[in-house]
């Protein structure tokens, strides 16, 4: 089947009828579906802005805890070790058994994960429940983009699909405001890390009347279920139009189906390079440090000289205020600028401050007694945040929602997931003591060089998939993997790469 510039979904169709996007943006049926889904978001931010607070009065409560670095980082990992195991089984379940159960399944987990963090009665207890929210943060961020990717009209799929990233930064914006209102409450950590439970409750509340995505209804087979579904998203001159398209793309689907494996997204040229520019994405998303900042940012503060465990929340607070303000300008941003130039954007005010975050500590280092410094490392900081959150941000999580046929989009996305996870733990569980090895500044100064390969790998392997069907996706990565040859369509790579 070939797409043309007048069929619904296509980049050309989206350029003739430029305001079905505002008409979609309005649809209170789609708005609900991404807030609801998004909340997985929520519970992935706010486990990873809680532990930073938390981690202050940990170390008060633990002796243990206070007198080893390595404890204090497995505390902070031990949630990835789980959101590996997570992401990486979360592309199965999706695939198995549908995003709406995998969702409801990670909200259980999570909830779990919590009540027994906020009872631990020594660390190795609140180590356990960190892996078990782990896990539940691990599903969700695999199956949270993918679903609403799948439920929404491509016109606005990347700025829905941020909003899930929004989400996590308004997660981690409300860790911080719990953290500051709980630092006066008798049980402070417990209160702080207990209360996750509740958007996981929340969730599984509202998915219960969720349905499931029209996408994996039409791979099953549930065509009716699937129209219902739809009809509540589109409008009535696209609904047949896009029932006709999905019905013969799960056709087709359903017979790939048959062959999808992990070996095969090897195999395959064109599934292999997709993976790699995704997988690729989500690894720089984490070693150009933004977790380092999220989980240790009082921390940073602390070592920069600001020694009040309020003071530090406070400050940290105005970062993650930051980061979500800027997530909402991604959200603008992506369906706009494109997704490429965005993120080389976002690199390079990165690299700038992570720079900045280096001079202030070497100077800082070097003997000098001025709090200036410590107050240029949170200028840093807000600065980081304000370049990361709009690019670097959404990026990654939109580009993987989209770039993998439906076949292998559960499978890829839990792959990339969990590239992103193992990544994450390796920048937690070293960070501290890498800082404490070479120096902090010389740390921030690593994260600055893998930012300038990060902007490298943007400009060779990313495409534009700006506007784009799922499809017209996959005629780039059969393009780049045989030539223009062998594929019987237009320069799709090109034409995205000039939006």
């Amino acid at each position: 089947m070939t797409l043309d510039s007048s069929m619904p979904g296509s980049s050309g169709y989206l350029d003739l009828h430029p305001e079905r996007k505002m008409f979609y943006f309005k649809n209170p049926y789609i708005l609900g579906l991404t807030v609801v889904a998004g909340i997985g978001g929520l519970l992935f931010g706010y486990d990873t802005g809680v532990i930073s607070g938390a981690l202050l009065y940990i170390k008060d409560d633990f002796e243990v805890v206070k007198d080893s670095s390595f404890l204090q980082e497995t505390i902070v990992s031990m949630a990835l070790v789980g959101a590996i195991i997570g992401a990486a089984a979360g592309g199965w379940i999706n695939d198995a058994y549908g995003r709406k159960k995998a969702t409801l399944l990670a909200d259980v987990v999570f909830a779990i994960g919590a009540v027994v963090m906020a009872a631990a009665p020594d660390p190795y207890v609140l180590i356990l429940g960190r892996l078990l929210v782990g896990l539940g943060v691990g599903v969700a961020s695999v199956t949270a983009p993918v679903y609403i990717a799948e439920a929404s009209p491509s016109e606005i799929r990347g700025g829905l699909v941020s909003t899930n990233v929004l989400m996590i930064t308004g997660g981690q914006f409300l860790s911080y405001l719990v953290n500051l209102g709980f630092t006066e409450v008798p049980g402070t950590w417990r209160w702080m890390l207990g209360v996750s439970a509740v958007p996981a409750v929340i969730q599984f509340t509202l998915m219960l009347f969720l349905p499931e995505s029209p996408r994996w209804l039409f791979l099953k087979d549930d065509k009716d279920k699937a129209v219902d579904v739809m009809s509540k998203i589109y409008d009535v001159a696209r609904l047949e139009d896009e029932i006709d398209y999905l019905s013969s793309q799960a056709e087709e689907e359903q017979r790939k189906k048959k062959s999808v494996s992990y070996l095969n997204v090897f195999r395959s040229k064109e599934i292999r390079l997709a993976f790699l520019a995704g997988a690729g994405l989500q690894a720089f998303q984490q070693f150009t440090g933004i977790n380092t900042v999220m989980y240790y940012s009082p921390t940073i503060v602390q070592m920069a000289g600001i020694q009040s465990n309020q003071l530090a929340i406070l400050l940290s607070l105005i970062v993650a205020a930051m980061n979500a303000a800027g997530t909402v300008l991604g959200i603008y941003l992506i369906d706009h600028f494109g997704r490429k130039k965005l993120a080389l954007s976002s690199l390079s005010g990165v690299i700038v401050s992570l720079v900045i975050l280096s001079g202030a500590f070497f100077f800082q280092s070097s003997g000098s007694t001025s709090v200036i410094y410590g107050y240029i490392a949170v200028i840093g900081l807000a600065l980081y945040i304000a370049f990361f959150a709009p690019g670097m941000g959404p990026v990654p999580w939109t580009v993987n929602s989209e770039i993998y046929p439906e076949a292998y989009r559960g499978i890829c996305g839990g792959m990339s997931a969990t590239v992103n996870w193992v990544s994450n733990l390796i920048v937690a569980q070293t960070f501290l003591s890498v800082a404490e090895s070479v120096g902090t500044g010389a740390t921030f100064l690593i994260l600055a060089v893998v930012a300038v390969i990060a902007f490298i790998f943007v400009i060779v392997y990313l495409p534009e998939t700006k506007g784009l069907t799922f499809e017209e996706v996959e005629r780039i990565w059969k393009e780049r993997a045989w030539g223009s040859s062998g594929c019987n369509t237009q320069s799709l790579l090109e034409q995205g790469d000039e939006s």
